[in-house]
């Protein structure tokens, strides 16, 4: 089998975590239009994410098992054309009740993409820069806080939320055409047997990395999910602010990112997660602070160099510590990113809904402070088992 140059494959499966994050936070991006447009509360559309969040964290590990056996070029792509069909099928929904089910479908494309573009990418490149090449591979979801979360919510501002669901689908059709034309064929990470499964399942620190993730996006998106509707009506803020806003972050997002792509290898997977975690939780403990847009603006710049930059470094972790099993652990990274997002934003959701709004930023922070406990209780215990060579 011949291949060409891992890194024209490597910017292609950027590009498309890029779609994928695009289209995964264009819902608390139009969260303001969803609302009004279906004639429904702001906590009742905020169960998009909930729901979503579900279907993710449930599919990535099954659906890893089910795809073990897939050319990764053609699974990836036809994944993508999936995710622009549903995009479409949602844009053309008349109610709530018929766009749940359908965004439910739709991000199963998700499930598929992120842990499988992850593991994937550890298989182009030498062992020895593979920390480095799945944190690349992560910055497209960087890149979709800094690009495409901002732009949807500045279309689903000024042209409605299904001119933004449109986009997503024209370019995931783009996306899916990149990846054809980049990635090799014939790539097939072994599948990984019932016994593989297990050790994954039953390695603590393995586990203990992926209730890390779980925390850490619990922690975020009792907030993060309702982002949009709390900056209308605490600050007033209008479309184009609140897409200044989504930009900002997405600014220090790809930052981080790119930092923590470069020094990783050098610092460590695990010192990494906690330099980041730790740039999240202050920002959700000054967050009660912020009485301005402009002071809310400074208090965003440590969460936002976090916030992604966290994950690619999770991702890493997993991969670097048992590459063997990184299809599994990978998988059982992005649900645990998913189980985050659904509790978050279900706990955000019930506060609200309980006029406890004031709560969440506490109540974030507390989930974000347990993970950073037990990221720290993981790697001291690796420190004290040095003969450990992998999980």
């Amino acid at each position: 089998m011949s291949r060409p140059a891992p890194q024209g494959a490597l910017w292609a499966l950027l590009v498309g975590n890029f779609v994928i994050g695009t289209g995964v936070m264009v819902v608390p991006g139009t969260l303001n239009e969803i609302s009004a447009s279906l004639s429904v509360t702001v906590a009742t559309a905020g169960q998009l994410i909930t729901a979503a969040a579900a279907v993710m964290c449930i599919g990535a590990p099954l659906l890893a098992a089910a795809v073990a056996g897939w050319d990764r070029r053609q699974l990836l792509a036809i994944t993508l054309l999936w995710y622009a069909a549903g995009h479409v099928l949602c844009a053309l929904m008349p109610s709530f009740g018929a766009l749940l089910p359908v965004r439910m479908l739709t991000v199963i494309a998700p499930a598929i993409f992120t842990p499988q573009a992850a593991a994937c990418a550890g298989m182009l490149v030498p062992p020895e820069h593979r920390g480095r090449a799945v944190t690349f591979v992560f910055l497209g979801w960087s890149m979709a806080s800094v690009l495409g979360l901002p732009i949807g919510a500045l279309i689903g501002g000024h042209l409605g939320w299904r001119m933004a669901f449109m986009a997503i689908a024209a370019l995931s059709v783009a996306s899916a055409t990149s990846i054809w034309l980049t990635l090799p064929s014939g790539i097939r990470p072994a599948a990984l047997t019932a016994e593989a499964w297990l050790r994954v399942l039953r390695s603590p620190v393995l586990m203990g990395i992926v209730s890390v993730t779980a925390l850490q996006g619990a922690g975020q998106f009792v907030l993060f999910s309702y982002f949009g509707p709390i900056l209308k009506q605490s600050f007033g803020a209008d479309a184009t602010t609140l897409s200044v806003m989504w930009a900002l972050f997405g600014v220090c997002g790809l930052i981080g990112n790119m930092v923590v792509s470069r020094y990783i290898d050098r610092v460590g997977a695990g010192r990494m997660v906690l330099i980041t975690t730790v740039l999240i939780a202050s920002s959700l403990l000054v967050w009660p602070l912020a009485s301005t847009l402009a002071w809310l603006a400074v208090v965003l710049v440590p969460w936002g160099l976090g916030c992604f930059a966290t994950n690619s470094a999770q991702q890493a972790r997993l991969v670097g510590l048992a590459p063997a099993l990184a299809p599994g652990s990978v998988a059982l990274n992005s649900s645990g990113i998913y189980t985050g997002q659904a509790v978050g934003a279900a706990l955000g959701g019930w506060l609200l809904a309980n006029d406890a709004g004031a709560w969440m930023s506490w109540a974030g922070l507390g989930l974000v402070l347990i993970a950073i406990s037990l990221s720290v209780a993981i790697d001291r215990s690796r420190a004290a088992q040095p003969e450990n060579a992998s999980a």
